[in-house]
């Protein structure tokens, strides 16, 4: 039986929810932005009005006000995006009970059982797009196909509020004219490095030899291939089931420069906290710390260590980041923005007592920190801070666990 995948597009998720609790930002130009002082001055979302002016997400908010002056700025609610993409996945389960998402306003659905009883794609996708226009009071686009790839394709041709149907008899005319770059996965320099011969639509990466592929792109190239040709057999995993947390990870960008140890150890403390308590919560410890740092000019760096023994401890990655900031930091250059990661992650249980001095002395600081989480969860966050915290509070008023933006699911797990 041929496979019936839907790919469902909250058109302009954010800046819709914003205008739904705001009627009277329908019709002007809107842009959701990120708070300037904290220099996030970027342009999240937009919608159709500020996107006929040429806005577009990433942008800086000075040059989304150079584009459309009668733009109108709004904060992020990233609660809302929540409970809208929540109320979205509950519409999606009355059809069927393989829902996966990807991101807070994407989601692939298999319908094949469903068609039966429901009628085809077609059918089920106006469905889906009248429900979440009248429950939610937003519009969706939605992608038929045999294939998530080209479900996805589907759900970008059209918007907002359409239904697009890809097959096996029509993708060619569909899909191959348009660009190449509207492939999943065909980022901007793969893009570059294709077009340097001559591949400038999927029908051209369709059509391109293998082994061209393959040397030109690696493993990375007969994916693509295989995309552009609708080979895609991945299945749409049941609702509910998350993907192998391979890392754990949090990085912010400061109000001001980082020009100092002091300035950098207050930012990295505060990471190292998010990151361990939240290698807590999952019951997880790591033997590999990862850090980011980008400069004032915006060049960027990763480097990590591997530790001698597993930890969840902010105070171990801590040692271990700064070590890592001391051993490759660049001399005379402010940084803009720091990330930590905790990787080669393991379940933390049944840990060996151990009577070497510095196993045991993470062990003490992890039920210190548990503790340390046990009474922020009751009272706050900011209830306990380091010492070192309260000599700059522009840097320490950072709380990276509740304050953190949502990514996308990766299509590739």
């Amino acid at each position: 039986m041929e496979r019936v995948v839907l790919h469902c597009d909250m058109n302009n998720f954010y800046a819709s929810v914003e205008c739904l609790y705001q009627p009277k930002l329908r019709g002007r130009p809107v842009a959701v932005a990120g708070d300037v002082e904290q220099r996030h001055g970027i342009v999240l979302a937009k919608n159709y009005e500020a996107k006929r002016f040429g806005v577009a997400t990433g942008n800086p908010l000075w040059m989304a006000k150079q584009l459309c002056p009668e733009i109108i700025f709004v904060p992020p609610h990233f609660d809302r995006y929540l409970q809208f993409s929540a109320l979205a996945r509950e519409i999606y389960s009355d059809y069927t009970d393989q829902v996966e998402s990807f991101g807070l306003d994407e989601c692939w659905l298999d319908v094949s059982g469903s068609t039966h009883l429901l009628g085809d794609g077609r059918t089920i996708a106006d469905e889906l797009r009248r429900r979440i226009k009248y429950e939610l009071g937003i519009t969706a686009s939605v992608g038929v196909s045999f294939n998530k790839i080209f479900a996805k394709l589907g759900s970008d041709l059209k918007k907002p509020d359409a239904t697009t149907v890809i097959t096996r008899d029509n993708y060619r005319d569909v899909v191959w004219p348009l660009p190449m770059s509207d492939l999943l996965y065909v980022g901007p320099a793969t893009a570059r490095k294709l077009q340097s011969y001559a591949i400038h639509t999927i029908g051209d990466l369709a059509l391109a030899h293998t082994d061209f592929l393959r040397g030109l792109l690696g493993k990375i190239g007969l994916m693509l291939w295989s995309f552009a040709n609708g080979h895609d057999a991945s299945a749409v995993t049941n609702a509910g089931v998350h993907p192998v947390i391979k890392s754990v990870g949090n990085s912010t960008t400061t109000p001001k420069d980082l020009v100092s140890d002091d300035d950098v150890k207050i930012t990295l403390f505060i990471l190292c906290e998010s990151v361990a308590e939240r290698l807590r919560e999952q019951n997880f410890q790591c033997d590999t710390v990862q850090i980011s740092m980008r400069y004032v000019d915006l060049w960027s760096c990763e480097r990590q260590l591997k530790l001698d023994f597993p930890i969840c401890n902010s105070e171990s990655l801590f040692q271990a980041a700064f070590h890592l900031y001391q051993k490759h930091r660049l001399p005379d250059k402010a940084i803009r923005s720091l990330g930590v990661r905790a990787c080669g992650l393991s379940l933390a249980e049944n840990i060996q007592i151990s009577f070497l001095p510095e196993i045991s002395c993470a062990q003490r600081q992890d039920d210190l920190e548990h503790a340390v989480d046990d009474i922020r969860r009751r009272f706050g966050h900011f209830i306990i801070q380091r010492g070192i915290a309260l000599t700059d509070h522009a840097l320490s008023h950072l709380d990276p666990k509740a304050d953190h933006v949502i990514h996308p699911v990766g299509f590739l797990k």
